[in-house]
Formats: C-alpha cells, structure tokens, sequence
C-alpha cells in the first residue's frame, strides 16, 4: 500500500447498483468536505435487489477492481444488496479498507430502539440474505427484527417518482404489516430509499424513527480514516477534481438525476466497460 500521506490525498471509492449510492456520496461530501470521491454506479445492470448473491458478488468484485485502477484509498459498498452478499468475498480480495452500509445502520437502530422491535425494508437480496436481523439480534439478543421487501422502490425512485401518488399508494401496500406490528425504528435498507423518506415518515407516523444507513456510513468512514491516518486534512489544491463519476451505462440520465440531488454540479458521468473488469 501506499505511505501514510500519499493516502490522505487519494480519493475514496464509492459504488452502488445505480444512484441509490448518491445518497451516500451526498453525506460524504457533506461530512467529509476535505475527501476526494470517485463513483461508480452500475446503471448497466441495475436493479441488484433481485438477482442471485453470486451474481452480485461478481458484479461488485468487478466494481472493486475498476476502484484500485483509480488508486482510491477505502471503498464504500453503498449498496445494501451488495453489503449483504458481496462483503466477505471484497475484504478478501483486497488489502483496502471496505466499509459496507449495513453494520453502520444496525447498530444506530439498536440505540433508537425503545419496545425492541426494529423492522427492515430492503430489496429482495438484502432481506433473504438475512444480514440485518442476524446482526441485530447478535448484538442485542432483546431486539427482534422484522424484515419487507420492496422490490418497487428502487425503479419508481430511478424514475425520479419521489412524490408521486402511485408511491404513495405501493408503499402504504409494503409498509401496513410492519404498522400493524408496532415496530418504534425502521430502517431504510436500501441506498434509494431515502430520496422517499418523507413518503416513508408519513404512512409510519411520527412515533417509529427512521434510521438512514447513507449518514451513518459516513460518519463510520469518517471514524476509520481518522484512526488508521488516512483523513485529508485540507481540501486538494485548487483545479483539482474533487468528485468523479463513472457509469456502464446511460450516462447523460445519470447525470440530470445526480444533479437533482447533489449540491454541486456534475458536469459529466464517464462510461465504462465494467465487463473488462
């Protein structure tokens, strides 16, 4: 690995299924002004949340490798589905520090908790991998963990559907089980879903607290390069290019959605041909 101080002036890797990990790109940039990023999103092959766990993990040890051509000093899985499949078979191949979107967010809803009763809405793959409740319950054996699938969200959030009636109507349908079973904390397991939080807050009432794993992975990031020495300590010299996006497809739609969401402006998004990974 590089010396200590070339370190703190690499960016860091951050990638997701498609934008959903702009959410978490976005609390990057707000927590952590001094850091460099480097982005990818795999708008080729997106949605993750229904394909197979060894598809997913193919697909992000690929992203992974494209991330070390960029010479990025950690990688941030901004992806629950593919935190929950792909985690073990990443730290394994690569000696850079990963952090993943699932552990931050668990831990945060084990503090929320008051009754004990967290739920969980995910993609398909995030739910059947099972990572949330399994972490859960082993950190905190009161705690009781019920998760849903909303397969839904991730295509009507791609479409920009944020505060439409047709949202509204599919998540009332996801959400009115884990109503009836008065869970106090919810979290949104998935890096799309906070672009419909208002949507979620509204059908679960002010009482149940929604935790966001996009914020607290930033402040995890944040905590480990301050410890192991690796945090930017000044914003790069002016002309430098703080933000970098790459995509593997649709790059101009990319482009108009991030900047509906990210303070600052994206000029381009560059395609690359992930398969050559």
């Amino acid at each position: 690995m590089k010396e200590k101080e070339s370190l703190c002036d690499a960016p860091i890797g951050v990638f997701d299924s498609g934008v959903g990990g702009l959410t978490v790109a976005r609390e990057i940039m707000r927590q952590l002004p001094n850091e460099r990023i480097v982005y990818f999103g795999d708008t080729a092959r997106v949605p993750y949340g229904s394909k197979s766990p060894e598809t997913i993990t193919r697909f992000s040890k690929q992203i992974a490798r494209f991330l070390r051509t960029q010479d990025v000093k950690a990688i941030v899985i901004a992806c629950n589905s593919a935190s929950a499949c792909a985690l073990d078979a990443l730290e394994e191949e690569t000696e850079i520090p990963i952090i993943d979107v699932v552990r931050p967010g668990a831990r945060t809803a084990i503090e929320a908790t008051h009754n004990g009763k967290i739920g969980v809405i995910a993609t398909e793959a995030t739910i059947k991998s099972g990572l949330y409740k399994r972490y859960i319950e082993e950190n905190d054996k009161c705690v009781s963990v019920v998760g849903k699938a909303c397969p839904l969200f991730v295509p009507l959030v791609e479409e920009g559907l944020w505060e439409d009636p047709v949202t509204d109507e599919i998540a009332r349908r996801y959400l009115v089980e884990l109503i009836d079973i008065d869970i106090d904390t919810l979290i949104l397991g998935c890096t799309h879903y906070p672009l419909i939080r208002s949507t979620v807050g509204r059908i679960m009432g002010e009482k149940v607290a929604l935790v966001n794993p996009a914020y607290e992975t930033a402040r995890e990031l944040k905590r480990l390069l301050e410890k192991e020495g690796m945090a930017s300590a000044k914003k790069p010299e002016l002309g430098t290019e703080m933000y970098r996006f790459f995509v593997s497809d649709a790059a101009d739609k990319f482009r108009e959605f991030a900047n509906s969401i990210i303070p600052y402006g994206i000029l381009s998004a560059k395609t690359v041909n992930i398969e050559d990974y």
